[in-house]
């Protein structure tokens, strides 16, 4: 490792480091609203920022340029239509949520069905993330940094000694900002790192794109656009490992489970100071989102024209990194990948330990816990959890890809059924408890026959959108035959303000058309006649920019005039 590696990387984790404690050490972490949800004090930014870097991490940046790399750019649809559910988030799932107060999920569904069904969830919950989720994280930033800088080879240590190393080292500074400093400290953390993350994210393919060009950037892009230009199709046939029309059913039932009822992305929603800001948030992180074949998508095609021998598809990131990245930036942009790490780890140990004190403590244990118990107990549990984390981490070395589809496999078992029991419990008042405990029961079976006993030959985002349609079909024959005694109503719990942002919906027309301006931009790689579908795109995309303009400069201009009006009104 180079020194200007080591002091860059070492300046920028610090940077991080020191703002973050500035920023938390005068806030209250002890109380339960202050652990969990920040006070309920997150603005847009911060939340955009800290869904992006929890959402971020090594197997996105690592795994999706190795995707590229072997397949195109049709794979950036598992990151671009996460614009429609974040949407279905800031203007379905959130305004529910905030309106009950809710910490976790399970509350919600407590609430709308009963203590048996919230109990089940959170046993999915922490056993997927909190036992399965963990250790991933920590080998494959492990192994994504040790790949980047060599540190086995400059310490002397051998492969399995230096994943150790550097699991020790990204799970204990996890636990220094999750158990800790709570979410308030992952908030701010994340935001810096986001920071960060762009930049260095968006330096990557423009090095590489130089490097391609022979030091010119536009040569580059020329040949990235020429050579083997079928690989910039954004439209997946088949064949591909994101068929288009996956993309449009099964993945959008997938990304809604992760974005509007994953513990550990909803949380940073849930800590908003208000509805609106919370929506500001989920659809800013919408509009990131089109960034991300730029950073994730883009460097595994670079890659392809710039390596024709890499032993593993996976090593085109890393590779590209230590090939065009000048020395000192190498050290920097493997802090942001630090970062990164440290942001989706302890975002889902802060998410493990919310669920443990909330609902299994609070619910099982001990049910008349006061707050600062819970605060107590939730550190301890994360601690817990994290060393477990820290040791099972390297083993993976062992079998990587029996856990990790171990992992994948297990996610898939309860995150369709959950998401139909969340929005059929919105939607159908009636709908009883025994219709969501049948739906999970289902759910789970039919998981695991189709993926253990029966093959199929059809892509499995097809099969998770046919469970939908049986659970939906499942549960409203069910609140047929036996509906609730009494429809189930939201009552407002005055958590937070409930007023919502008065340009929301417009801004989710400009998102969508955004999305899909993105795809037909890059259809006609593929031969197809997407021209007039992409300027209409960008036109409503522009028109909806110029609104939002508008509507922000004509409520500023008119706010003092209001503020006076009720001066005098009371005087």
């Amino acid at each position: 490792m180079n020194i200007q590696q080591i002091v860059s990387f070492i300046a920028f984790t610090l940077l991080v480091a020191v703002i973050t404690w500035w920023k938390v050490r005068k806030q209250d972490t002890a109380s339960q609203q202050g652990y969990f949800l920040a006070g309920r004090s997150l603005k847009a930014p911060v939340i955009a920022a800290s869904l992006m870097l929890t959402n971020l991490s090594t197997e996105q940046l690592v795994g999706l340029s190795g995707q590229a790399y072997r397949s195109g750019m049709s794979v950036m649809g598992w990151e671009v239509t996460s614009a429609v559910t974040l949407i279905f988030l800031a203007l379905i799932f959130l305004p529910r949520y905030l309106q009950r107060g809710i910490a976790t999920i399970p509350d919600f569904l407590e609430e709308r069905y009963d203590k048996t069904t919230r109990i089940i969830i959170d046993f999915c919950f922490l056993i997927a993330t909190g036992i399965c989720f963990l250790p991933i994280v920590l080998y494959s930033g492990a192994l994504a940094l040790n790949s980047l800088f060599h540190i086995g080879d400059a310490l002397g240590l051998s492969q399995g000694a230096a994943i150790w190393l550097l699991v020790i080292l990204l799970g204990f500074s996890g636990i220094l900002y999750a158990v800790v400093g709570g979410m308030r400290a992952l908030a701010i953390a994340d935001s810096i790192n986001g920071i960060g993350l762009v930049i260095g994210g968006l330096m990557v393919p423009v090095f590489g794109l130089i490097m391609m060009g022979g030091g010119s950037f536009l040569q580059g892009l020329e040949r990235l656009t020429t050579v083997h230009a079928e690989k910039l199709n954004s439209i997946g046939s088949s064949s591909d490992p994101l068929p288009i029309g996956a993309a449009f059913t099964g993945l959008i039932l997938v990304n809604t489970f992760y974005w509007c009822t994953n513990q550990g992305i909803v949380q940073r929603t849930l800590a908003s100071r208000s509805l609106a800001e919370g929506q500001k948030g989920a659809l800013l992180t919408a509009v990131l989102k089109m960034l991300d074949p730029l950073i994730l998508v883009l460097p595994g095609l670079i890659a392809f024209h710039l390596f024709q021998d890499l032993p593993s598809a996976d090593m085109a990131y890393p590779a590209l990194v230590n090939k065009v990245m000048p020395l000192p930036l190498v050290g920097f942009f493997g802090a942001v990948l630090f970062g990164a790490v440290i942001s989706t780890f302890n975002g889902f140990l802060n998410s493990a330990i919310t669920l443990f004190s909330m609902g299994i403590y609070r619910r099982i244990l001990n049910e008349n816990a006061e707050p600062e118990r819970l605060v107590c107990v939730g550190r301890r549990f994360g601690l817990f959890i994290a060393l477990i984390s820290i040791l099972v981490a390297p083993w993976i070395a062992n079998a990587p890809q029996g856990l990790y589809s171990w992992m994948k496999q297990l996610n898939g078992i309860y995150n369709v059924p959950l998401v139909t029991i969340i929005i059929m419990g919105f939607f159908f008042p009636r709908i009883p408890a025994l219709a969501a405990k049948v739906a999970m029961f289902l759910g789970i079976c039919s998981y695991i026959t189709i993926n253990y006993l029966v093959k199929f030959d059809i892509h499995f985002l097809y099969v998770l959108a046919c469970t939908f349609c049986i659970n939906v079909v499942v549960m409203l024959v069910i609140g047929f035959i036996k509906p609730r005694a009494t429809p189930f109503t939201f009552h407002d719990a005055f958590a937070v303000d409930m007023t919502p942002w008065r340009n929301a919906r417009v801004a989710s027309v400009g998102i969508l058309f955004a999305m899909i301006g993105v795809y037909s931009g890059l259809a006609h790689f593929g031969g197809y006649n997407t021209h007039w579908l992409t300027i209409l795109s960008y036109l409503i995309v522009a028109a909806v920019l110029v609104y939002l303009v508008y509507s922000s400069w004509r409520h500023r201009r008119s706010a003092p005039a209001v503020l006076a009006t009720d001066l005098k009104e009371k005087s």
